[in-house]
């Protein structure tokens, strides 16, 4: 794979066209040097990699900073290389600023810090963020103009290291490497659903720097402190002091927090609270009210504060999904338009932010569905068109044509699709990515936001962490990952090579999995997994597809085998927990829906008999037994899956909103246990021959 990654490269990454005579030629070259077939594959793929034959061993050196005075940034890259070649290799290297012929690896940042994005950044060779790497006989040297290109000189050749101990080395190499999108992010929702605990988005920070990512928007309706509202979600919020501690965690990291705010619509948290009800276009509702002078005072107070808060060049003020807008419109009167009102709000905030330094993003959605908006956007605007669909529209021509036609600067943003999944649906996340990617580039994209949603609030956000490695790695390469390799080079970063193989077949069936149990349910999978299978359309439906859920199944538990041999072969089970969470809940899902087609086809057996088939009661039976039945299999397994779920919660997040959660798992124990009970009930009273009730019935509706 790794000789097939290289003349990919080669070929493909950089158009260059070859005389098919000379590419076989190139083929045989490469086949007759066993180790450049077995080189590491890099995530992100560098753009220019030329191995050589010979290695470094890496016990012999040390790591040497350039710099006489080095900065903090250059230290914390010198200690993250070391730290990293430790895990890779259980050898510690010494920092020192060793002269002479002693082998070294040397950090060399040749101009100034430029440690996070700012507005107005190029990508590609001449880029901030460019970096240079040549591996000789005597050494290595990793050389940037700036301290982000450094960090991300020291990311690709940890990635680079061969074999552990005395024997580890690092092929000799030139790579020269650089971003093809200036703005690499992700966004995580702290509001819709969970909040994060701090420890956690240090975490997700960590993750996103791994893979070359410099932006993380931190998606907060009501859920950072203000001063001056201590009604507004103090049980669901981050302190200034936390944000604060973020913002300095992921600055070393070269990545660059962007709060990402609701200025308009979703805002339901603040308006449900009495005395700002006012504020809303209705009473409770979830915009604020554009007519209302009271709302023009609070959103200049809170623009100023989060200004004071986020030291970034940049900000994300919102303007999505305003539902309300049109009614809104009609109840100011006849010469009020949903343009004018949109306009009106969105100039009155970017404008208080431009003043404070800022660079403007907003979604594209309502700028795109209202005529004459467009027009009149404030100056200055980064629009952000999201859609979370690779079909039917791959060239996304509905969001970005109008951003095109007006000249409007813009961030494309695919998502992680598992805000309504019980496992994330990689597949299509990773399609969303690309096409996106694609489409962006000819609308003159210059970055890509890959969005984190919590919309059924049950997710558990670290299984979507290998979403998160493939957009920042798509966003540096600007070109389509290679996916039939990518579980295995995510993994290969993380684990040993052992654990990564294990890893990257569980993460091949947890997604192989959730697709076939979306044949059955649709794609909205843990949204449908609470329902009453019995109910009779949905058991058709479950009926007609039985050989999908026996497949999910089966998918299902092959991924917990490998992550069961992940942990044996060194495997953190702390990183893999909420993947092994999953794995069961679409194993449970999976068997409760074939369990239900079980039991129905055997009930609708015996309603053809008229309750005369004794045969038919001992099969029905024995699904109700207290020894072994089907109805049991599923109590034990939610016995399993209720504190395994609470767990992973509280791994990532505060209890906020938890009990909500408990409580499905509560309700579908309970629903067995009622299904149980009533059955049994109906057995003491029958008699062979009386006409048979409805299972849904007996089933009860939940």
């Amino acid at each position: 794979m790794a000789r097939y990654r290289l003349l990919r490269h080669i070929r493909f990454k950089h158009g260059v066209s070859v005389n098919p005579c000379k590419l076989f030629g190139w083929i045989l070259a490469f086949a007759s040097v066993p180790s450049l077939a077995a080189h590491n594959s890099l995530l992100p793929l560098p753009q220019h990699v030329d191995y050589k034959p010979g290695d470094l061993q890496i016990a012999s050196l040390s790591i040497k900073l350039a710099s006489a005075h080095p900065s903090k940034p250059d230290l914390f890259a010198a200690a993250e290389l070391q730290r990293k070649l430790l895990e890779r290799t259980g050898v510690r290297l010494p920092i020192s600023q060793a002269r002479g012929n002693q082998h070294l690896i040397t950090l060399d940042r040749t101009g100034a810090l430029q440690e996070l994005p700012e507005p107005h950044e190029d990508p590609g060779p001449n880029s901030r963020e460019s970096y240079q790497i040549q591996v000789g006989p005597s050494g290595a040297i990793i050389r940037s103009r700036s301290s982000a290109g450094v960090f991300y000189g020291v990311q690709t050749l940890a990635q680079m290291v061969e074999g552990r101990g005395e024997r580890a080395v690092l092929p000799e190499a030139s790579i020269q490497d650089w971003p093809a999108l200036a703005y690499r992010g992700i966004m995580v929702d702290m509001s819709e659903g969970q909040l994060a605990t701090e420890k956690e988005v240090e975490r997700q920070i960590d993750h996103l720097a791994l893979w070359k990512g410099n932006q993380y928007y931190l998606y907060s309706e009501d859920s950072i402190e203000l001063k001056g509202y201590p009604l507004l979600n103090p049980d669901a919020r981050f302190s200034k002091d936390q944000i604060r501690r973020i913002i300095a965690y992921a600055n070393e990291r070269h990545v660059d927090v962007v709060p990402c705010l609701e200025f308009y619509g979703h805002q339901h948290d603040l308006f449900r609270i009495e005395k700002y009800s006012d504020l809303a276009d209705f009473p409770h509702g979830g915009e604020f009210d554009p007519t209302n002078g009271k709302v023009r005072e609070l959103l200049d107070d809170w623009v100023d504060q989060y200004a004071a808060i986020f030291p970034s060049r940049f900000v994300h003020i919102g303007f999505d999904e305003t539902w309300e807008i049109s009614r809104a419109a009609k109840k100011a009167g006849p010469n009020t338009t949903p343009a004018r009102l949109f306009v009106a709000q969105m100039d009155t905030v970017a404008r208080r932010f431009q003043k404070h330094g800022k660079t403007v993003l907003a979604w594209a959605d309502i700028m795109v569905k209202y005529p004459g908006i467009m027009e009149h956007l404030p100056q200055g605007i980064v629009a952000v068109p999201w859609y979370y669909e690779p079909d039917p529209d791959p060239q996304y021509r509905q969001w970005l044509d109008p951003l095109i036609a007006h000249n409007v600067p813009n961030f494309v943003a695919p998502g992680v699709t598992m805000f309504n999944q019980i496992a994330p649906n990689f597949a299509k996340s990773f399609r969303n990515i690309d096409t996106f990617l694609s489409a962006g580039k000819k609308a003159r994209t210059t970055g890509l936001i890959n969005t984190f949603w919590t919309d059924d609030q049950m997710e558990l956000r670290r299984s979507g962490w290998p979403g998160m490695a493939y957009g920042a790695a798509a966003g540096w390469e600007g070109a389509d990952v290679d996916r039939s390799n990518f579980f295995l080079q995510c993994a290969e970063t993380l684990y040993t090579a052992e654990a990564a193989a294990e890893v990257a077949q569980g993460l091949q069936q947890l997604s192989a999995a959730e697709l076939s149990l979306e044949k059955t349910l649709g794609s909205d999978t843990m949204i449908k997994l609470w329902r009453n299978p019995f109910q009779p359309t949905l058991w058709e439906n479950l009926e007609l597809h039985k050989d999908d859920l026996h497949q999910t199944r089966l998918l299902a538990e092959e991924a917990q085998q490998h992550f069961a041999s992940a942990v044996s072969q060194g495997a953190n089970p702390q990183d893999l927990n909420s993947l092994v969470f999953d794995s069961r809940m679409l194993d449970y899902a999976g068997m409760k829906a074939l369990y239900a087609v079980e039991i129905g086809e055997l009930w609708e057996q015996q309603i053809a008999k008229d309750g005369h088939d004794e045969d038919l009661w001992d099969r029905i039976d024995l699904a109700f037994s207290t020894t072994h039945g089907k109805i049991n299999d599923l109590t034990d397994s939610l016995s399993w899956l209720q504190p395994a779920y609470k767990e992973n919660w509280l791994a990532e997040y505060t209890p906020y909103r938890l009990a909500t959660a408990m409580a499905k798992f509560d309700m579908e124990y309970q629903t067995w246990l009622h299904f149980k009970r009533r059955y049994g009930q109906f057995r003491e009273s029958y008699k062979q021959g009386a006409s048979l009730p409805k299972l849904s019935d007996l089933a009860g509706d939940n």
